[in-house]
């Protein structure tokens, strides 16, 4: 029998990062070092032909501004009018919106096409924060689209675990197969 390690565990009381979640669609690009151009779905990749709310199609005509991303996949949230909550943006309306904040965050080192997903909180893992993250939405709303008032939640990047956690405003405690459902 092969010996199994037991992996390490993470402390919980190490950095993280909160951000605004989305209700919009997972988008992705990616590119190749020889300048190769995909985009993708959550699951798949897709095309202007094949698409999912007209990323691939966006994407494709923003291509010469994405390329400034650089070689790797970038991942982030398709979100707007006719995608999900819709934000309360005008028709037609939508925006790309980076996961990764450590690199992008800067409006400076982005392509301007792009937006990056709020910030709420960047520090020590605190579960009062998280708590705090979710009151502040439900009061004031979205942050990424002022004015809008039914925000998803937030994620947690927590740095030591290279973990993503989700918590959502409402129905968090309902697995989203059943919510669905329902």
């Amino acid at each position: 029998m092969e010996f199994k390690e037991f992996s390490k565990i993470a402390r919980l009381s190490r950095d993280c990062v909160i951000t605004e979640k989305l209700d919009g669609t997972n988008a992705s690009v990616y590119i190749g070092e020889d300048g190769e151009f995909l985009t993708g779905s959550r699951n798949r990749w897709i095309t202007p032909e094949g698409d999912n709310f007209g990323f691939s199609r966006w994407a494709h005509e923003h291509k010469d501004e994405l390329l400034l991303l650089g070689p790797g996949h970038h991942f982030g949230e398709w979100w707007g009018s006719g995608v999900q909550r819709g934000y309360g943006l005008p028709k037609g309306e939508k925006r790309f919106s980076l996961f990764n904040t450590a690199r992008w965050e800067d409006d400076a080192a982005r392509p301007k096409c792009c937006h990056v997903v709020p910030v709420l909180y960047r520090g020590v893992f605190d579960s009062y924060q998280v708590t705090f993250a979710l009151s502040k939405l439900a009061v004031h709303g979205s942050v990424a689209s002022p004015g809008f008032m039914r925000p998803e939640g937030v994620i947690i990047w927590h740095e030591a675990a290279r973990q993503l956690f989700k918590k959502t405003i409402e129905g968090d405690e309902v697995p989203k197969s059943l919510a669905l459902a329902a």
